[in-house]
């Protein structure tokens, strides 16, 4: 049986056991106990010596100035008798002891406050915010997106919860970013797999909540395992909509599952295989896609329009002239792009819109003129073969070659040159199933000017460069850069000429890669980035996008303006949106090509207004959305 003294000891070491409040505690009480016993022994043993009314208070003041000040008891050898000063050294003595220990204790504990504060663990405290959960490289992409689109707010929020250091991550911010202008950016140091991390957040007020990919190994692992805390926490108020990304196609319906019905998960994979495949085929799409998807230019909309019901989708193309109609939303919650021209818009449809802002969404009084006479007819015509040449070779190329078979014609070919294919038992299988393609294969090193002329680039319709997973993004831009300028120098001693399409890493690196003249670049991890960003700010908009990269129904071509209108002739656009309606398609846009070598937009105009005239040559494009 346990002694009493065991108990007391025991009992004591838990209430150690609970920290610094705790020891605080015992020192304070100590040095309450030592102030009091001497000044009842002052008082009753040197009750002469004490000064002024010698009462209980002046007892009590002295002997806690004793043990707060050891040079207090230097005079009183000269004020008092020997046990007066005796008693004096003594509790000075104590104070030294206890009363600085509790100093000291104080000073550590508050010290420690201030570094956990510095280092972010304390809780926001904030309503309306953009929650970010986790670090990566799209953070620089999805910020300036944010301040973008709360401009036009007094004041706004975005909170930051990552496994780096806050003082770090706010250095970089600032380095990186500079001014946000109104938006506050607010970091915490946490794991985002941690649930009482995550409760730093204060994501019960948060106006969206966006999972990012860690730069790791296995980063949907990490994902999923975040979207798992997320879901399974107990929320005070309404679930906020929560955007995630997985890099892994057969993740996505794990992630799905994990984040639940309010979570919107992106395929990173499979739409940047597509976007690779339509912008090699189609010169600059990877523009148009990102006018779309960034909030700086034009944006989509959607909206009821109660004055266009009873109208046909058809005529509803020219309801508005700053303003480019490419859909619908039907009552039922389903979107449908491009619908046929004779669909109805019924009561409880949502139009859906492309426009440079909100306030630029209004019905025009009249229709525009239309010259009939300038629209062309052309006949259709067959597709020929073609010959994709693929240098370089990462994660995604497999399901490149699959979605490239989609939309060549019967006996095209794919080539692939790479230093080495790390998939080619997954190549092999696809293989068998391909129906339009013939793929052929080829290790050489793809930065070497003598291997790329031995290929014959100038032989290949299209030419697609990737970026090598297996290195430093940035080693394998380099990379790319050099492969470029070699294809590009090639190009102009041959006066051969190749589309090419390239993928990027870094989004710093495109301004170096446009001295390349390539006809795209595709960085898919800003694509990405900055459709996680539109799905926060408009959830709603989840499945428009979803219809828009999706292989079945309309998609976004590029294809050519004399298949609309005559060359040399200035027309109006709704002419062009006009002919594009004859043929069960809806133009949103051109790319002029004489303009295709200058940034930012590289000859694509979106969203031109209904009346703006324009003159094409027989190398331009219209950017059309159609079932092919």
């Amino acid at each position: 049986m346990a002694t009493r003294r065991a108990r007391l000891r025991y009992w004591f070491d838990n209430t150690m056991a609970k920290g610094t409040p705790a020891l605080i505690g015992w020192l304070a009480l100590l040095s309450a106990v030592l102030v009091v016993v001497f000044g009842v022994l002052i008082f009753t043993l040197a009750h002469d010596d004490l000064p002024g009314d010698k009462t209980w208070g002046e007892a009590l003041w002295g002997s806690l100035m004793r043990a707060m000040d050891a040079g207090t008891v230097a005079g009183d050898n000269e004020a008092g008798s020997p046990l007066f000063t005796i008693l004096g050294f003594a509790v000075t003595i104590g104070g030294l002891l206890i009363v600085s220990s509790l100093v000291g204790v104080l000073t550590t504990g508050l010290d420690n406050k201030l570094q956990d504060l510095r280092k972010g663990r304390s809780m926001i405290v904030e309503t309306g915010h953009t929650a970010i959960i986790g670090w990566s490289d799209q953070i620089f992409t999805i910020i300036p997106e944010l301040v973008e689109a709360n401009a036009s707010e007094a004041q706004s929020c975005v909170a930051i919860l990552g496994d780096k250091d806050k003082l770090e991550m706010e250095e970089e911010l600032r380095a990186r970013l500079g001014g946000t202008g109104k938006t506050r950016i607010v970091c915490r140091t946490g794991s985002p797999t941690e649930p009482t991390d995550l409760d730093l957040m204060s994501l019960d007020t948060a106006r969206s909540i966006i999972v990012l990919s860690p730069p790791d190994d296995d980063p949907d692992a990490h994902v999923i395992k975040t979207l798992l805390g997320l879901n399974n926490r107990t929320w005070r108020r309404r679930r906020p909509p929560i955007i995630a990304s997985v890099v892994d196609s057969t993740n996505l319906v794990a992630a799905e599952l994990a984040g639940g019905s309010y979570a919107q998960v992106v395929d990173t994979d499979d739409i940047a295989s597509r976007l690779v495949v339509q912008s090699c085929r189609q010169s600059g799409l990877s523009v148009v896609c990102t006018d779309l998807l960034d909030f700086g230019g034009d944006e989509i909309y959607m909206r009821p329009e109660r004055k266009l019901i009873g109208f046909p989708y058809g005529e509803a193309l020219m309801a508005y002239e700053t303003a480019s109609l490419i859909g619908l939303r039907r009552g039922d919650g389903s979107v449908v792009l491009n619908p046929p021209m004779n669909t109805e818009i019924a009561q409880g449809d949502h139009v859906i819109v492309v426009a440079e802002d909100d306030s630029s969404i209004r019905l025009v009084r009249s229709f525009p003129p239309v010259m009939e006479a300038a629209i062309t007819r052309p006949a259709r015509r067959a597709t020929p073969p073609e010959r994709t040449l693929i240098l370089g070779w990462n994660n995604r190329a497999t399901k490149i070659v699959g979605q490239l078979d989609h939309y060549v014609s019967p006996n095209s070919a794919v080539h692939v040159a790479a230093a080495s294919v790390e998939d080619g038992e997954h190549l092999d299988r696809l293989k068998v199933g391909l129906r339009n393609l013939a793929v052929n294969v080829k290790e050489c090193e793809t930065t070497d000017r003598i291997t790329l002329e031995s290929l014959g680039v100038g032989t290949f319709d299209h030419i697609i460069v990737l970026a090598d997973n297996a290195l430093d993004p940035q080693h394998a831009d380099s990379r790319t850069l050099v492969t470029l300028l070699h294809l590009r120098d090639m190009a102009s001693r041959s006066g051969e000429r190749y589309a090419i399409v390239s993928e990027m890493n870094d989004d710093r690196n495109r301004r170096l890669a446009q001295i390349t003249k390539a006809d795209d670049f595709v960085v898919s991890d800003k694509l990405i980035s900055l459709l996680m960003t539109q799905l926060s700010e408009n959830p709603h908009l989840g499945q428009v996008f979803r219809c828009l990269f999706d292989p079945e129904g309309s998609e976004i071509y590029l294809k050519p303006a004399t298949d609309y209108v005559h060359p040399g002739l200035e027309v109006s656009f709704a002419t062009v949106i006009h002919s594009a309606r004859l043929r069960g398609e809806t133009a949103i846009g051109y790319r002029l090509q004489a303009e295709a070598g200058s940034p930012p937009a590289y000859g694509v105009v979106l969203n031109p207004g209904k009346s703006d005239p324009v003159t094409f040559t027989p190398r331009d494009l219209v950017v059309v959305l159609a079932e092919d």
